[in-house]
């Protein structure tokens, strides 16, 4: 995968998903507010979009570890192999999910 002229196309998504995902975590979750006594399902509802949103946000930290890691190995030159079997993963996988470290076998094993 090393001498695949594709490099730059996985560094140019990469960077986009990194881009994308450091926008998304500098958004405001909003609080709460004020509540009244009015409505117990209003405010349930919205305890439940927060938590919602923090689960979502927590998702999007460990997103964009994975990017961040990809790209490390974009620049050592080992991108496109498993960090298991050592293998090469398949293209259409790295298309696919460009920060994945393993090969598909080792993540069925895995358990990803």
């Amino acid at each position: 995968m090393n001498d695949s002229p594709d490099l730059t196309a996985f560094r140019d998504a990469l960077v986009a998903e990194r881009v994308r995902l450091l926008a998304s975590l500098g958004e405001p979750i909003e609080g709460p507010g004020q509540m009244t006594y009015g409505s117990q399902a209003a405010a349930a509802t919205h305890v439940f979009e927060q938590q919602r949103d923090l689960a979502l946000r927590d998702h999007e930290r460990a997103q964009l570890v994975l990017v961040g890691d990809a790209l490390a190995r974009l620049a050592d030159g080992t991108f496109g192999t498993c960090l298991s079997c050592g293998r090469q993963i398949a293209p259409a996988r790295l298309e696919a999910i460009p920060w994945v470290a393993l090969c598909i076998d080792c993540a069925r094993m895995a358990g990803k």
